[in-house]
């Protein structure tokens, strides 16, 4: 393990410092501050910059402490120090592993919050229990890695589970990771809503889009091609949220795109929000007609990774989540659902790496 050349090779430092000057004397400029939200943006990037920096800086201190704490443990054959040098540089490899993962994001959205929605495919109560186990399983892998979620809209079903929910995952590069969660989901298990002890097989459809900031100029949006829809909720909120018309949906008419919000306690902030989604789906649908028009001059009519099943997840008669895609595999089903997902993450993300070389 080498701190200088995983600086040349990870990253272009010389360009990496010159755009962190750049965002540096913007962040000292007083009229960025007259906008938050942009202050905040320009304050992300430059974190998410300077922290691979950083990073090679202490990797290379620690590297050289070790070192000497090696040559000291073998002349003094100190077995002890030896396994504490081994289990340091141990760490410090995972400590390199993820942040060349986190190298391989590079899109242009990758460091944006993302939105993500569950839909129950067909099956009833089954699909839509299975939609609150996923919902469950991001909740997991998000905390573990100190990522906020916040609920923009839920559909609970007639007698358990969740017909559709969309949440908000905040943290960096939380659209980079969890775009490797986009596509449609399996679940083989013993269902525990049929008497007979039957095995079933339920479906759901994760979608993943970036959290879009209001002033991103990438997606214009007419105010005449909006119908705005008002109603009460349906969810669980108290009375407030229930008795007063403050959830919120928009139908985009030239597109048909509509979003709904009606966790927040006012109108206008569920509006907001809406837009907000109504933002990020509008990005999707304008990127995914750039991809078809490449692809019809290509000739290729390859499958669109997002619409079709990537991941089975089988708990009887035996137990193994594997990825389609990549062919990773685990067969601690039970700690997936508990979020750990990064394996299936980290292979997706590489093979899409191999992919663009």
């Amino acid at each position: 393990m080498n701190a200088s050349s995983l600086s040349g090779g990870l990253f272009d430092s010389e360009t990496r410092r010159s755009e962190i000057e750049r965002l540096a004397k913007e962040m000292e400029s007083p009229d960025l501050w007259q906008d938050q939200r942009r202050a905040q943006e320009v304050g992300r990037k430059l974190k998410q910059l300077q922290a691979p920096l950083e990073f090679v800086v202490r990797l290379d201190r620690e590297l050289r402490d070790l070192l000497v704490l090696d040559e000291l443990a073998a002349s003094e054959q100190d077995e002890a120090a030896a396994d504490e040098v081994r289990r340091e540089f141990e760490r410090l490899e995972g400590e390199v592993g993820q942040l060349e993962l986190r190298e391989l994001l590079r899109g242009k959205y990758d460091g944006l919050d993302a939105i993500v929605t569950l839909h129950a495919g067909a099956g009833g109560t089954e699909a839509q229990d299975w939609v609150q186990m996923l919902w469950r399983m991001y909740q997991r892998w998000a905390e573990s890695r100190g990522y906020q979620v916040e609920v923009l809209d839920i559909l609970p079903g007639e007698e358990a589970g969740v017909k559709s929910v969309t949440f908000e995952v905040r943290g960096e590069y939380a659209y980079g990771y969890l775009c490797a969660e986009k596509g449609v989901h399996r679940l083989v298990r013993i269902s525990p809503f049929d008497a007979s002890g039957r095995r079933h097989t339920s479906f759901a459809s994760a979608d993943v889009l970036p959290a879009l900031s209001d002033d991103d100029q990438s997606i214009e949006i007419n105010p005449e091609d909006l119908k705005v829809d008002t109603y009460r909720s349906s969810g669980a909120g108290g009375q407030h949220v229930n008795k007063t018309e403050s959830a919120v949906r928009i139908t985009h008419l030239p597109t048909g795109i509509v979003v709904a919000c009606q966790t927040e306690r006012s109108q206008h902030s569920n509006r907001e929000t809406a837009m907000h989604m109504l933002r990020a789906r509008l990005l999707e649908r304008k990127e995914e007609q750039e991809r078809q028009e490449v692809a019809d001059l290509r000739g290729d009519q390859g499958q669109i990774a997002w619409g079709n099943q990537i991941r089975s997840y089988v708990f009887q008669p035996y137990t193994l989540v594997k990825d389609h895609r990549t062919g990773f595999e685990m067969g601690n089903t039970l700690g997936v659902m508990d979020g750990d997902i990064d394996g299936f993450i980290e292979a997706y993300l590489r093979q899409q790496a191999q992919h663009a070389v």
